[in-house]
Parts: structure tokens; sequence; C-alpha cells
């Protein structure tokens, strides 16, 4: 009898995990699965964001919208070349990851700022990672000029306009 209930507790247990994590195992996974890599990346970076800025980059990014994939793998992005490791082969390595999941591999000012949003529980400093930006963008993208591209109309939606819609 007692077996019976030890079991009904961890089935009960499992489901309601499973359950509470869902969402967030769901977009970690599509993510992981257009950037073609393993969902330790995406997860490892929702579990260093703290819960509530997690939340918000798993709610960002469910549902099929291509812009807010391609934002959070600029977030993902940043995360991995700025905070994980900065060497230039790492550098190297993601500027292909976004490449062969067809996304842009160009860092904008305004995937910088919802990065330094949704990783604000780290405190990222916000002249190291201008630099980070202006050193990938730079290797990959010689001479090419991004802050003219401010006054084009941006695909990108700012964190508080979406948290105000949310």
């Amino acid at each position: 009898m007692i077996w019976l209930i030890l079991a009904t507790l961890v089935v009960v247990f499992v489901v309601g995990f499973r359950l509470l994590t869902a969402g967030s195992r769901h977009a970690a996974q599509s993510l992981s699965k257009r950037l073609q890599l393993p969902p330790v990346h995406v997860e490892s970076m929702l579990s260093l964001m703290g819960k509530e800025a997690a939340k918000e980059f798993t709610d960002y990014i469910t549902g099929d919208n291509e812009n807010h994939l391609q934002n959070a793998a600029a977030v993902l992005l940043i995360w991995q070349v700025c905070i994980v490791d900065g060497e230039e082969e790492n550098m190297r390595r993601w500027h292909q990851i976004l490449s062969r999941a067809h996304f842009s591999p160009v860092i904008t000012q305004q995937q910088l700022l919802l990065a330094m949003g949704f990783l604000r529980e780290l405190e990222p400093d916000r002249e190291e990672m201008n630099l980070m930006r202006e050193r990938f963008n730079g290797a990959f993208l010689p001479g090419v000029e991004l802050e003219g591209k401010a006054d084009e109309e941006s695909n990108l939606v700012s964190l508080s306009d979406y948290r105000k819609r949310h």
C-alpha cells in the first residue's frame, strides 16, 4: 500500500513538473531547433537570466513570429559571445550558427538593448557590450555602418512595449 502511495506521488510530481516547465522547454526547443543546437545553450542562458526575465524571454519567443526568433537568436549570440566566451573562435562559431539558421549575423543596437533587458540580472556593462558588438560586426562586416539604420523602421519590438501589450 505504501508503494502505491509513493508511486502516485512520483507520477504527480513528474507530471506537475512537466506541465509547469512546458512553456520554457518548448520555447528553448524551438530556438534550439532553428539554430540546430542542443537545448542546453538556451536553457543555461534562461537559468542565469533569473525567473522573471526568463519568463519574459520565453513569452517573447512563444509563437511563430520570425522577428522574435531572430531577436532571441541575437540575445543568445550576445550572451554566448559577451558573457560566456568572447574569443575570436567562439565569435566565428556563432556567426556560422546564425548564418546557417538564415538569421542575420549582424547585431543591431536595438538587439543589444533587448539583450541588456533580458540579461539585466547579470548586470551587463553597456560599454563592454557595445565594444563586443562593434568587434563582432567589424570582424564579419567590415566597413558597414549600422548606426545609420536607426532611422529605418525596425522589426524589433521593445521589451517595455511588449510588456504593455501582454
